[in-house]
């Protein structure tokens, strides 16, 4: 409930609840999320609008072994429930498998020690076209300046190639969590510009989701937006006759 004040007192609209399985301890199964309204009977009013702020559901695997993906791969009902399901590779090559055929809406990154791979741009460029999202976690900047420093390099060594996603773990502290405009600024020092950065905490965030809702309807998300008209579609579109007096 502290976490969820906070995120709406900094300016989100959304929110996700983290559910991580982790396969290195033994006997991990996958449950069903638990239900927002469960967890808070009243959500607060997003400022300056008439909406409530929006909970979502989140399923982040950590797999360190290719065995660990074959969960994925099959048709969970539990899976199916979760609004964004994320997977955090530990080698290059589950990197790699979940770059190219996981259906994931986002690929975490470590960044608190050395990555003991480069990334490559096929698997990356793949990514991108299957509209999967990579995730930068900039909480361990701020703790401690070894990871600060850790962060940063492997996040521009990211970006040289595409132009990701940045999100926020705070692991039940709510002091480490940061508004939309500073995690923007946060981007500029990863290598993204003012646009790029802007994006990665709004429209890649809106991306995601829909690409999660896709994943869960097997179906097509399909929005509209208005395209502004040029001066020369409405110049065309004045009849003959009234162009000529206009031009007398």
């Amino acid at each position: 409930q502290n976490i969820l004040t906070v995120c709406f007192s900094v300016g989100y609209s959304a929110v996700a609840l983290n559910h991580v399985i982790d396969f290195k301890e033994k006997k991990q199964e996958i449950s069903k999320p638990v239900s927002p309204s469960e967890l808070f009977p009243s959500l607060p009013i997003v400022q300056g609008t008439s909406k409530r702020i929006k909970v979502l559901t989140r399923l982040t695997l950590v797999v360190s072994d290719p065995s660990h993906c074959n969960l994925l791969r099959s048709t969970s009902a539990n899976i199916r429930l979760y609004d964004i399901i994320a997977v955090f590779p530990k080698t290059e090559k589950l990197f790699h498998i979940a770059c190219t055929t996981l259906d994931v809406d986002l690929v975490c990154i470590n960044v608190t020690e050395k990555l003991p791979f480069y990334f490559r741009r096929p698997p990356v460029n793949m990514a991108i076209d299957r509209g999967i999202y990579f995730e930068l976690l900039y909480t361990p900047a701020i703790k401690d300046s070894t990871m600060r420093r850790y962060t940063i390099s492997n996040a521009i060594s990211l970006m040289q190639i595409c132009k990701g996603m940045v999100s926020s773990l705070s692991k039940n502290k709510p002091l480490e969590l940061r508004g939309p405009y500073d995690v923007a600024n946060l981007g500029l020092l990863f290598g993204l510009s003012e646009g790029e950065a802007k994006a990665a905490v709004s429209t890649n965030c809106r991306a995601a989701m829909l690409h999660g809702e896709t994943r869960k309807s097997a179906c097509g998300i399909v929005y509209t937006v208005k395209k502004p008209r040029k001066v020369e579609e409405e110049e065309t579109a004045v009849p003959a006759c009234k162009k000529a007096k206009t031009q007398v």
